[in-house]
């Protein structure tokens, strides 16, 4: 999608190892308009996967999984990294390797808003390793829900991500794919 593209090559960083910062219009200020943009190329994607719910993880997801959602007529749910006293005590959860924490990290979501039976899309930020999304996965898993497709906004795809889902048998998409940062670089392919 030319104006992500646009926007990572104006404003986005390679700081090495890997991680590409788009903090000022993704992971910490959100361009609400760019959202909308990436949210509708998102819809137009997955119109046909019959999903019921999108499923993201808190926090750089939600601005593409609501955009998404938004666009779709969904409900977005974010998987959350810590429990508020507001879930109930039996929750669905696993764990998944963040890269930017450089630790494991645990996600879980509430049985009140993951049903067995819903067609879920997952929305996420970066599509990287593939293990958060893979861990959203086993979460819908836990449900008895279905998963029918899998959208990004930012692929690495030297990171081997895309192969890792493909056990999953749905639509993998992702709207900007970075083939190289190595040498401080940004590579669309």
């Amino acid at each position: 999608m030319k104006q992500l593209i646009d926007r990572i090559l104006a404003e986005g960083v390679n700081l090495g190892q890997g991680i590409l910062k788009v903090d000022s219009f993704v992971n910490h200020q959100v361009d609400p308009q760019l959202m909308m943009l990436c949210g509708q190329e998102l819809a137009r994607l997955f119109r046909d996967v019959g999903a019921t719910k999108v499923l993201t993880c808190e926090i750089s997801g939600i601005a593409p999984a609501l955009a998404t959602g938004y666009a779709l007529g969904l409900p977005v749910v974010y998987a959350r990294k810590t429990k508020p006293v507001t879930m109930p005590d039996t929750v669905f959860l696993t764990t998944a390797p963040s890269h930017t924490k450089q630790r494991q990290v645990e996600i879980m979501a509430s049985p009140e808003y993951l049903r067995a039976g819903e067609r879920v899309l997952i929305i996420d930020d970066f599509l990287a390793t593939g293990q958060t999304i893979l861990a959203l996965a086993r979460i819908a898993k836990a449900a008895g829900a279905e998963v029918v497709g899998v959208g990004a906004l930012i692929e690495k795809t030297f990171e081997g991500g895309r192969a890792a889902l493909e056990a999953l048998g749905v639509p993998v998409h992702s709207l900007a794919r970075i083939v190289d940062m190595s040498e401080g670089r940004i590579v669309f392919g």
